[in-house]
């Protein structure tokens, strides 16, 4: 076999180096290799990949906000008073006003006490994590759940249960049979690769029957779910200091970063101690203006988030599968099932040949077995996007 990587050794072997190409060669070999492709332009319905113009349903722009002329003027204007870095961390002179105009008009927003910014989504589920738990405590996770709330599990050296996913007979045994001095659910409110929400309510009740707190990473739910787009909690009507509330903006927001919202002394105490807050340059300021801008829009405006809606009902109501297997979901992102990675890898490139971008998603994202197209609706799509898509689907799946 005709080795598709080279360590670049021009001199003595390197074992290092031979071990990873040759597990680099495995994951090739076994169709779970990863390839970047390079837009060209801004994010939206239509863009251009790697030199050609196709209809994208792979950002997790949802909103369709990323390209949006006021979210674009006002990093443009931060720029320009702020300058391009903030140059130290949020603790020493990095949080500029920008940012902190941010964290206040999330607070306004969400209802929220308190609210801190994070660089990523990433950082902020680390940060969380590991300042709240460790060795004498007990984590309890969805399956399912984001890779970083995993990390950040295991960061924390707590003992780490997981149930499967939105099981609540087996996460309410776990929390019965555990003693601990802290314990910490934690769960996607919108599950990234499935597109089902959390049973939040539920998940919520048994906190507080069994003295434990619910982190809930709404990545995929904030500015998307609720009447006002407020997320998870407003979409159940919910409220409560047991909840620890984490949003990204650079998704329905259009911008970057993320954020954590809840009581005072929970974000005051996160300030202190999140090493991932801590240690790390604070996000430019023109982001965060950008953010502000996007928050904004989806407070003021409903109508991308209800023309989005519309999209899904029309998505749901047409989509009519024979061979593959579309997932149970009602939110922005429609997972079809289709099994092998291989295939999976063949479909997503006979899409790509008509003209549409459908990624591939395989393990170890989502479950051995269950590679899929993770398909990705946003309100910068019309009516006529979704119905092409879903005549190649059908086409596809009867060749």
């Amino acid at each position: 076999m005709t080795a598709l990587f080279s360590s670049g050794n021009t001199g003595a072997a390197s074992p290092l180096l031979e071990v990873l190409q040759a597990e680099l060669q495995q994951r090739a070999d076994q169709g779970l290799l990863r390839k970047r492709r390079v837009l060209q332009g801004m994010q939206g319905a239509h863009v251009v990949v790697d030199g050609e113009r196709l209809l994208s349903f792979c950002s997790n722009d949802y909103l369709g906000l990323a390209s949006h002329p006021a979210l674009i003027a006002a990093m443009s204007q931060a720029a320009g008073a702020a300058g391009a870095g903030s140059g130290a961390s949020h603790l020493v002179t990095g949080h500029q006003e920008a940012h902190e105009a941010l964290e206040q008009y999330l607070r306004q927003f969400t209802g929220q006490p308190a609210v801190l910014l994070f660089t990523t989504g990433y950082m902020a589920n680390l940060g969380i994590i590991t300042a709240l738990c460790n060795r004498d405590d007990v984590i309890f996770a969805d399956k399912l759940n984001h890779a970083s709330l995993n990390d950040g599990a295991v960061l924390s050296r707590a003992t780490l249960k997981r149930y499967p996913h939105n099981d609540l007979a087996s996460l309410e045994r776990m929390l019965f049979q555990t003693n601990a001095r802290r314990k910490l659910v934690v769960a996607d409110a919108v599950f990234s690769m499935d597109g089902d929400l959390a049973p939040v309510p539920e998940l919520l009740a048994l906190c507080e029957r069994y003295e434990a707190y619910l982190l809930l990473d709404d990545a995929h739910g904030f500015g998307v779910l609720g009447e006002d787009g407020r997320g998870i909690l407003e979409y159940f009507g919910l409220s409560s200091p047991r909840i620890i509330y984490m949003a990204t903006l650079g998704k329905a927001v259009g911008a970057a970063g993320a954020f954590v919202a809840g009581a005072e002394v929970l974000v005051e105490y996160l300030m202190q101690t999140a090493r991932s807050y801590i240690y790390t340059t604070a996000s430019p300021a023109p982001v965060a203006a950008a953010a502000l801008a996007g928050v904004r829009q989806i407070a003021e405006d409903g109508r991308r988030r209800r023309h989005l809606h519309d999209l899904i009902h029309l998505f749901l109501s047409e989509c009519r599968l024979q061979r593959w297997q579309r997932m149970e979901s009602h939110t922005a992102i429609q997972p079809i099932i289709i099994g092998s990675n291989d295939e999976a890898l063949r479909v997503s490139e006979r899409l790509r040949e008509q003209g549409i971008l459908v990624p591939a998603i395989r393990p170890p994202t989502v479950p051995k077995g269950s590679a899929r197209l993770r398909i990705s609706l946003s309100a910068a799509h019309n009516e006529e996007d979704v119905r092409r898509l879903l005549r190649v689907l059908h086409m596809l799946e009867l060749a």
